[in-house]
């Protein structure tokens, strides 16, 4: 995406370590003009995932309005991933019970509704979770659609994308008629299917250990991923999974992209997503990235950061 001026952003999350990896180098990138960040149910509960997001503002002294989104999603009722995130959400970091920064009052999905309303028509949503809160919002507020004018996510693994495993991935799985109705919106969608932070992007023990030695920031993704190693690899493997969606964003160049039609099971085997490649497709895919140069951009990015020093941090 070219851009001289900073790409309005809107970010959904639920921290989750690879959240909280990719947040940590966002939030401090001149690229984008974070105007909302909402939270809901994910990785971990709400009110665990609205901490951790606030915590991350505490660290790195940010002031960025944080809205508290869904609690739930939308038809059913779904698990959380801490056997993956531990129990609070960021890996081998344990955050404090509570934050200094507060929650903006209003509902995530009215203050979204608002700032896009507002804004003229040039506020990208990045959704770095389960849908719901895109959703509720697409279906409270069908106005809206025309004001966004593309949704960056991670999550999904088509049936059919070649090179990719058939499963069905959490973030889709969470809310499939959250995402359906992002499907049928029509908006134009960059999706990120999840196998590419994990078996593409990701980062190895050796790699993660390097990080520790570049300051406050490459310290705190090493204590979060001494809680985090991608389970069912015989590797130590950090994944980052949500850097890839901001990466597309902020590095289109390295991603190979494909147009292709993509449906999502919301009955049989909910979450379940099958694509076709076509170029009257409704998604644009990610089906491949050079691995190379995206492991240089992010320890350059982290090691761009050394200088930072965050707040109240115990370093390891």
């Amino acid at each position: 995406m070219k851009n001289k001026k900073p790409i309005k952003l809107i970010i959904t999350t639920e921290p989750g370590v690879d959240d909280a990896a990719c947040l940590a180098l966002l939030m401090n990138d001149p690229a984008f003009d974070i105007k909302l960040i909402t939270t809901l149910r994910g990785n971990v509960p709400l009110e665990k995932s609205t901490r951790n997001m606030l915590h991350l503002l505490d660290l790195f002294d940010k002031d960025l309005p944080v809205a508290k989104g869904e609690k739930h999603a939308l038809e059913r009722n779904s698990p959380t991933a801490e056997f993956i995130h531990q129990k609070e959400g960021l890996g081998g970091y344990i955050p404090p019970r509570t934050t200094i920064h507060k929650c903006t009052g209003q509902s995530a999905v009215e203050q979204m509704y608002h700032i896009l309303k507002e804004g003229d028509g040039d506020i990208f949503l990045l959704v770095l979770s389960p849908h719901t809160n895109v959703g509720k919002l697409l279906k409270d507020h069908p106005d809206i659609i025309p004001k966004i004018p593309a949704i960056y996510f991670e999550g999904g693994s088509p049936y059919g994308a070649p090179g990719f495993s058939d499963h069905i991935s959490f973030n889709i799985s969470s809310d499939p008629e959250a995402f359906k109705l992002v499907l049928d919106s029509k908006i134009p969608l960059y999706m990120i299917p999840s196998d590419m932070g994990r078996k593409m992007t990701h980062l190895s023990e050796e790699f993660v250990i390097k990080l520790k030695k570049l300051g406050d920031v490459g310290n705190l993704i090493f204590q979060m991923s001494q809680g985090y190693w991608e389970p069912g690899y015989p590797d130590r493997r950090h994944a980052t999974n949500d850097t890839c969606a901001y990466y597309l964003m902020k590095h289109p160049k390295i991603f190979t992209l494909k147009q292709c039609d993509v449906v999502v099971d919301c009955e049989l085997e909910p979450g379940k997503t099958y694509m076709n490649f076509s170029d009257q497709g409704n998604v644009e895919l990610a089906v491949s990235v050079n691995r190379k140069k995206f492991l240089k951009l992010f320890y350059n990015q982290v090691k761009n950061l050394k200088k930072i020093k965050l707040k109240n941090f115990t370093r390891v």
